[in-house]
């Protein structure tokens, strides 16, 4: 049986996620983060009589307040994540469909307040396995650069 050829993807790509916002956001492809986050704020858990789940605004394009999304979805872990400045934070972590390309699958997110990062959203090797190649000198491999969106400042933080 052949092996499936893989997509290559960029070092940032713009993701779908169809369930939370109906524009793409910029992620970084961070092969070095196991899980993938996205910013959210004014983030409420709460539970209606049953499973848990998590009210959050979504902001999809960097720099930019609007527009804004409000999401719902169910918590299906809380998980402690180190950040990329070494301190540990426990997250709500939360499962969408992503699209990509071509592709649409499952990914798990944590919500995290990256707004001050340079993007909204970390795409990390669990979300990325067996679906992608990455090529790392290129950028926008899947998708095309979001008309009128600013791009992140290449000098802050991931």
């Amino acid at each position: 049986m052949a092996r499936r050829e893989r997509p290559v993807i960029g070092w940032r790509e713009w993701v779908g996620l169809p369930l939370l916002a109906p524009i793409p956001t910029l992620a970084k492809i961070d092969s070095g983060a196991r899980t993938s986050a996205i910013h959210s704020f004014r983030t409420r858990r709460f539970s209606d009589g049953g499973a848990p789940h998590v009210e959050f605004m979504l902001h999809p394009i960097q720099r930019q307040r609007r527009p804004e999304y409000a999401c719902i979805a169910a918590v299906v872990d809380e998980r402690r994540v180190r950040s990329s400045n070494g301190g540990c934070e426990t997250r709500l972590v939360i499962e969408t469909l992503a699209r990509l390309g071509d592709a649409e699958w499952q990914i798990e997110l944590t919500l995290a307040n990256r707004d001050l990062m340079g993007f909204r959203m970390l795409l990390g090797r669990s979300a990325i396995r067996r679906h992608f190649i990455i090529d790392p000198a290129r950028s926008f491999r899947q998708s095309q650069r979001l008309p009128g969106a600013v791009r992140p400042a290449e000098s802050l933080p991931t």
